[in-house]
């Protein structure tokens, strides 16, 4: 069968997906969203007469929460699963603590417990690294594992013989289905604090240049035209690394630091916005995530550049 995309409703509907491959009687899932999406990832599961047991792989891209915050829950509940995952990404999956303690300073413990339930260690006897160009054969498939930098240090994609199709995590960016009615819109994501232009410009030429012409973002589903998208992925990135430059000539405090990203960022989304014809508060306060986390990904980069 195709790839099963499920919606995890994550903030808001169709913002951030896992996806349910099956092959013959066994399945296997890419991402996880958060402890609170497990049950929506088992009832996918068990719509196609599969139990947990049924499950030999759980691969996550990387760490970012809205990805594999649910890893430990749906280990727990998959008994027989394999954990794929980066090695840098590994050593966090085996103890989350500072993934945690993070994520609880940025949010506060009420409001990380809202978002993201329990995280709890995961086995190593269960974790599977996968090294840069490594290939795993599950059933008639064969995935192969690129080491993908630029978002995220301890990020990698997964090409999928059968589909001819890659999972990008959030290295091939963001394109949400609300804000395509006025044509295709994809940018990229420089949330903090990996952000490296080059090597994300590296990450989208090594995605398109893969077999097939077929990508399954986290954010959100399936896109096809590729070369297309990455010439828009690689104009953003272009910008982003001129504000990062610009900003690191500020001399005033962090606080105008950020403020000088955050204006950029909002701008360019204004602009992008006006393209399409998407000027409304709804469509800005749906972004209002991204564009936040973009600036500080920005005001970081431009904080090591000065350093």
């Amino acid at each position: 069968m195709d790839c099963l995309t499920i919606d995890c409703d994550y903030l808001f509907p169709r913002y951030a997906a896992a996806y349910l491959l099956i092959e013959g009687d066994r399945a296997a899932f890419i991402e996880n969203n958060t402890t609170h999406a497990v049950p929506k990832l088992l009832a996918a599961l068990a719509q196609h007469k599969l139990k947990p047991e049924h499950v030999d792989y759980v691969v996550i891209t990387h760490v970012h929460l809205d990805h594999a915050g649910g890893t430990s829950a749906l280990m727990q509940a998959c008994p027989n699963a394999k954990l794929l995952a980066h090695p840098r990404a590994a050593r966090h999956i085996r103890d989350p603590s500072r993934l945690i303690a993070s994520a609880q300073h940025v949010y506060g413990k009420e409001r990380f417990d809202a978002l993201y339930g329990k995280i709890d260690p995961v086995n190593e006897s269960r974790i599977q690294e996968m090294e840069d160009g490594s290939s795993l054969t599950w059933g008639q498939r064969e995935w192969r594992f690129l080491h993908t930098r630029g978002h995220a240090n301890h990020h990698f994609c997964v090409w999928d013989s059968s589909l001819e199709a890659i999972f990008t995590g959030d290295a091939f960016g963001v394109q949400y289905p609300e804000v395509q009615k006025g044509g295709r819109w994809i940018f990229p994501s420089t949330s903090p604090t990996d952000f490296d232009a080059e090597a994300a410009r590296e990450s989208i030429r090594r995605i398109v240049e893969q077999p097939g012409d077929r990508a399954f973002l986290t954010h959100y589903g399936e896109i096809r035209g590729l070369e297309a998208a990455a010439q828009d992925l690689l104009a953003w990135i272009d910008f982003s690394q001129r504000v990062v430059e610009e900003a690191a000539l500020i001399e005033r405090g962090e606080g105008a630091l950020m403020l000088f990203c955050l204006d950029a960022v909002n701008g360019r989304f204004r602009t992008e916005m006006g393209k399409r014809g998407l000027n409304s508060p709804h469509v800005w306060e749906l972004l209002a995530i991204d564009r936040e986390l973009n600036a500080a990904g920005l005001a970081h980069a431009a904080r090591k550049l000065r350093s």
